[in-house]
């Protein structure tokens, strides 16, 4: 993978995560709010939108992280059979982002 892939990939992988993040304070914000309100059908619409992008951006970066965890995993096991675990730990890490996005439409759609 070339310099600029790598880095349009970052930029794209942290565009995301601060997605998530703005939906996740968002969600917040409305816990905060003591008293239950209807919720109109265009809020709903959205609320449905934003855990659908949670749900997707977060699988599919968690994919892109497992790839080059696998690669590199890969050849490191080649080499050095023992450092099993770590490589474990790290697919562990890469797919803890997907269900971070799962917990975040939940919390999403938990508020509609």
């Amino acid at each position: 993978m070339s310099a600029s892939m790598r880095k349009v990939l970052l930029c794209f992988f942290i565009l995301v995560h601060l997605i998530i993040i703005f939906m996740a304070m968002r969600v917040m914000a409305v816990a905060a709010v003591e008293e239950v309100e209807p919720v109109d059908a265009e809020a709903r619409k959205w609320a449905f939108v934003c855990a659908v992008v949670a749900v997707t951006a977060s699988t599919a970066f968690a994919a892109v992280a497992l790839r080059a965890v696998a690669i590199g995993g890969t050849a490191l096991l080649t080499e050095r059979p023992e450092a099993f675990g770590a490589v474990l730990l790290l697919g562990g890490l890469a797919e803890g982002v997907a269900i971070y996005g799962l917990l975040v439409a939940i919390l999403i759609l938990g508020k509609i």
